[in-house]
């Protein structure tokens, strides 16, 4: 499987981005998909994340009620729609493909795709 993010790009506080994964390759109902966020000298850190089913859903508490994930079997991608965006919003967005099932940990995250970079100005 191979993953690219798209979408990214400069807004001002409180605008909003829809940044897209696509998904090269065999997807599963159970297999679940993440977005993280990497900021300026920070670590890799969990947003969002999806059961391909969308039986599920879960979020940083940061990005509660501002973000909302979801996923197109038609398109085979994933998305994050971006809300009422905030300076500390601004990294490198990523998506990954879990191999440990349900978790918001990185490690248990591969096929990292290139990320989108989102910079949110005040």
């Amino acid at each position: 499987v191979q993953l690219q993010a798209s979408g990214g790009g400069l807004v001002q506080a409180g605008g909003s981005l829809r940044l897209s994964c696509a998904v090269s390759g065999r997807i599963y109902s159970s297999h679940v998909m993440g977005w993280f966020s990497q900021g300026p000298g920070k670590e890799r850190e969990f947003v969002a994340l999806i059961r391909w089913n969308q039986d599920r859903t879960s979020y940083a508490n940061s990005v509660k009620g501002r973000f909302t994930i979801s996923r197109s079997s038609a398109e085979n991608s994933v998305y994050l729609q971006m809300n009422s965006l905030k300076p500390e919003d601004t990294a490198v967005y990523y998506c990954g493909l879990s191999r440990s099932g349900w978790s918001t940990r990185v490690h248990d995250y591969g096929s990292w795709g290139q990320g989108t970079q989102v910079t949110v100005s005040s």
